[in-house]
């Protein structure tokens, strides 16, 4: 069973002891007939003169007189030998007979009459002496570490348990904490707390010491621009940090290599010895910043011995961006493929499209900046220029077939073989109808026809239109749509200004709001529904802006009122009107500003139509500008 008695237990039962002998030696009283009192005493003092005096729950000296197999006979000047186990000698050595040891007296007598002796609780006593004056005096003292317990290691001090911390075992980090297991060390006393007998060791403590020397020198004489030796003491994601010999310093992973890297253990490794580049040292705070390529020429420094424009270079794709990929030719020189510069006919938003990261590419350089150390490269030159040929395969004006491939909300883009596609601006799809949405006309994937109207190779653009397939129709429609002309229409889109509509012949036009009723109508988005038809008369045909305006009101001048009733009560228009009201309405459209634009009806972020531009030859200049 397992002693619980502490030093400080140990002491408080032998003051107790003191004083219960002093109670008992005042209470002897002679008992005796054959002597009197004062022959009797005087015997007593004689027999006890024979004895050492001794106390419970103390220390006291003895003497080794015997070894019989697990126990050890221990003479201390009593009436009889004490035993004390022999496990409880720490040291092999004391076990010798006629030696002379420290050893702590439990009872003078037990159930039996023997003494009960411990020498473990003696050292125990005499070490927690020990580790109190190596405390105050800051000596060393000799532990082993047992075991691992959460937050480092439980540590034996001669029958003393001590708590080292992770934190205090060395000064670099420690990666096999199960290698200090069974390890004896030697150790400082930094902290004791003796209400509950804890005590905390470290061993870190003593590098420290041992290397103090070594960082003051090192503070003194360390300035920028030094080389100095290092080990690595620790890898994370941002750098390295090592050990100039008692004083730390940081490496971070920009100043590892010129090249871009994954992870500074790409370059170096755990308590590997280095050179090292001082950059700076912050004498306040102590802190010394370092680099490992500054060790190394800049590649950028003979760039023109090794590379020149139009060179052919390969490399690795490092860094992808919204408008390009950054290629790694060699480590530290890094070139743009802009994604302008990387086909010659496809539409390429993301460098994704071409390239993927560690992607091994073939470039061309374009241009060298050595001043600010850019380099330009290019993919599409090392192939070449499809578009050179485009005017004499694809001639302006002549028919064509192709897939779609992409819809915005401005026009289509048309496929006319891989890699070469044209749009097909809103405008240019059909002659007669206000095209509201794209995917209503054409599909994506869809294959249709069209007509080449322009190719422009400088930019890189072809412009195609649809309705040009088929004859303008606003020829004879100017002579069957003139003013004056009463027809039903069907309401297509009510919009800001008033609603489109369609004639019989599948031409959009316009009737304005103020041409629904005399009276305003505020909400005749409501009133008036898509797929709805109307009468109304042609009151204005314009052939050179394709536009047709129609009015109800002036359909009305010459009908009944029954025709008048029909129409508000269809439309359910709040406020009735009669034959008079609409009589002595002027022409008002006449002073009215009519504005019906493609626009009113998709929105201004549809932009007119670039005019096709026709190069009859091709530029002779090699590299294009980027669009």
């Amino acid at each position: 069973m397992q002693d619980t008695h502490r030093p400080s237990d140990l002491r408080s039962n032998q003051q107790r002891n003191d004083v219960k002998n002093e109670n008992e030696k005042i209470s002897t009283k002679f008992i005796s007939t054959d002597y009197n009192e004062d022959e009797f005493q005087n015997m007593l003092k004689l027999y006890e003169k024979t004895f050492n005096v001794i106390k419970e729950n103390e220390l006291v000296k003895g003497k080794i007189v015997a070894i019989h197999g697990e126990d050890v006979l221990i003479d201390i000047g009593s009436k009889s030998d004490g035993r004390v186990s022999i496990n409880e000698f720490s040291n092999p050595e004391e076990l010798v007979v006629g030696n002379e040891i420290e050893i702590f007296l439990e009872k003078i007598e037990d159930k039996e009459g023997q003494l009960v002796l411990s020498k473990k609780k003696a050292d125990s006593i005499k070490m927690w002496d020990r580790i109190v004056d190596a405390q105050r005096d800051g000596t060393i003292v000799k532990g082993k570490c047992l075991r691992r317990i959460k937050g480092g290691f439980v540590v034996d001090l001669s029958g003393l348990t001590a708590f080292l911390p992770g934190s205090q075992i060395d000064t670099k980090p420690i990666r096999d904490y199960d290698e200090y297991v069974g390890k004896v060390m030697d150790f400082k006393v930094i902290k004791i707390n003796n209400q509950i007998e804890n005590i905390i060791v470290s061993h870190k403590v003593l590098i420290e010491e041992s290397m103090a020397g070594q960082r003051e020198e090192l503070l003194k004489t360390i300035k920028k621009g030094m080389t100095l030796k290092a080990t690595v003491k620790a890898i994370t994601d941002f750098g390295v940090f090592v050990d100039l010999g008692g004083l730390d310093g940081l490496i971070h992973i920009t100043d590892l290599s010129w090249g871009r890297i994954n992870h500074p253990s790409d370059i170096v490794k755990l308590d590997q010895m280095i050179d090292v580049f001082v950059i700076e040292f912050d004498e306040e705070k102590q802190r010394v910043y370092l680099g490992l390529k500054q060790l190394q020429a800049h590649p950028w420094d003979n760039i023109q011995e090794k590379y020149k424009v139009g060179d052919k270079v390969s490399g690795k794709v490092v860094s992808l961006t919204d408008y390009g990929a950054f290629i790694e030719i060699e480590k530290g020189i890094e070139g743009l493929i802009h994604i302008s510069e990387m086909s010659w006919t496809q539409h390429i938003t993301s460098p994704s499209q071409m390239v993927t990261m560690g992607q091994l590419v073939d470039a061309q350089i374009l241009n060298i900046d050595f001043d600010n150390r850019k380099l330009s490269l290019g993919m599409k030159q090392l192939t070449p220029n499809p578009w050179q040929s485009l005017l004499d395969k694809f001639p302006v004006g002549t028919k064509q077939k192709g897939k779609v491939c992409n819809i915005t909300n401005f026009g289509i883009f048309v496929e006319l073989e891989e890699g070469v596609d044209g749009l097909v601006h809103i405008s240019d799809l059909s002659w007669t109808k206000k095209i509201l949405d794209v995917n209503e006309f054409v599909k994506l994937g869809e294959i249709i026809e069209v007509v080449i109207l322009g190719i422009d190779v400088a930019n890189q653009r072809i412009s195609l239109g649809h309705k040009q397939l088929f004859e303008n129709p606003w020829d004879s429609l100017e002579a069957k749509y003139r003013t004056g002309l009463e027809t039903v229409v069907k309401i297509v889109k009510p919009i800001e200004k008033g609603i489109i509509v369609e004639l019989p012949d599948v031409v959009d036009s316009f009737i304005p709001a103020s041409q629904l009723s005399v009276a305003p109508v505020r909400n005749f988005a409501e009133l008036f529904r898509p797929g709805d038809s109307l009468n109304a008369k042609v009151i204005e045909f314009d052939k050179a802006n394709k536009k047709i305006v129609l009015s109800v009101i002036e359909f009305f001048k010459d009908k009944d009122q029954e025709t008048i009733d029909a129409y508000t009560s269809k439309f359910k228009l709040t406020r009735k009107f009669t034959v008079k009201d609409v009589q002595e309405r002027s022409k008002t459209y006449e002073s009215e500003q009519i504005d019906f634009r493609i626009e009113d009806i998709i929105g201004d972020e549809v932009q007119a139509p670039e005019p096709a531009v026709v190069i009859p030859e091709a530029p002779k200049t090699e590299k294009p500008e980027g669009k």
